[in-house]
């Protein structure tokens, strides 16, 4: 089933305590549609570019099934651009660089083929424009996946409201949870927020793991203990990736199935972090994927 895609598409500078990059590729929608691709060949992306942007990503973008039709290429100008520098605890991180180059002009604009797609998924762009996104679909999806950040809760409080209101699901971390909410307690955060618009609500919580929100259930799903994490950058868009990527693949939006997705997530996202930028998502197979959730469902399993 195919899978719209908005997100940036951007170049990073990452630092770690265990390496440092010049600058690669990265952005939410380049690392959402890397983790769909393991799932899914049929995605349709949104976003803006300059002409500086790398040709090769472009193309393997393309070769994996996405459709480039809606990526804007601002010709003379440069991409976004993003620098950062994590703690040794690698859940803190300093921003050392932004530069919004063509982001701060992107004016999203759906192709008509486009414009039916049954399932949406919203990178952490500004609200007005995810709104804008949606409002342009002339076919509702099935379902509306959304990220956002702390940055829109304090700049943009009433633009947010607004499109919460018309999407499925929100996906954010446990902070941003906190925020939206006013609320310390997760369980009382994600019950205000479901008041906001969305049914479903997903709280990341980085090495902890994952919770899963809908009506009066909660998912918890742990986080994989890994022996080597270089580069955090784009893990939870490619959780995000994965999960959308795996419901859109089975075409099935129950509960159930939301529970797995998010256990296809958490693996796509294990990978990402074996390796500065996208590269380690370019090269796992769907083998390997099936072989981590193994090891996901051997470490929930209890008999009591």
């Amino acid at each position: 089933m195919s899978l719209l895609v908005v997100g940036t598409v951007a170049f990073d500078a990452i630092e770690t305590p265990f390496g440092k990059t010049d600058k690669i590729t990265g952005g939410s929608g380049n690392y959402i549609c890397h983790a769909a691709s393991r799932f899914t060949n049929d995605m349709k992306l949104v976003s803006v570019i300059g002409s500086d942007y790398d040709q090769n990503e472009l193309t393997w973008l393309k070769n994996a099934g996405t459709d480039l039709s809606g990526v804007d290429v601002k010709e003379g100008k440069k991409s976004f651009f993003w620098a950062g520098k994590y703690h040794l605890d690698m859940n803190s991180r300093d921003t050392l660089d932004t530069q919004l180059n063509v982001l701060a002009e992107f004016d999203p604009i759906l192709p008509e083929s486009f414009k039916t797609c049954k399932y949406l998924i919203l990178g952490n762009i500004e609200p007005s424009l995810q709104k804008k996104v949606i409002e342009q679909m002339t076919q509702k999806p099935s379902f509306i996946v959304m990220d956002t950040m702390n940055f829109w809760m304090d700049t943009t409080p009433e633009a947010l409201a607004e499109t919460l209101k018309l999407v499925d699901m929100l996906v954010v971390n446990d902070s941003e949870a906190r925020q939206l909410s006013g609320e310390y307690s997760l369980v009382k955060a994600a019950a205000k927020i479901k008041q906001m618009g969305p049914k479903y609500l997903i709280i990341k919580k980085g090495e902890n793991g994952a919770l899963l929100f809908y009506d009066n259930h909660i998912f918890a799903a742990p986080a994989l203990p890994l022996e080597e994490v270089f580069d955090p950058t784009g893990a939870g868009d490619s959780f995000a990736g994965g999960f959308i990527g795996y419901l859109a693949a089975t075409d099935d939006i129950s509960y159930e199935n939301m529970k797995r997705a998010v256990i296809y997530g958490s693996a796509v996202a294990s990978f990402c972090v074996e390796k500065f930028g996208p590269e380690r998502l370019k090269e796992i197979t769907r083998a390997e994927i099936d072989q981590r959730v193994a090891q996901f469902v051997r470490l929930m399993s209890v008999e009591i």
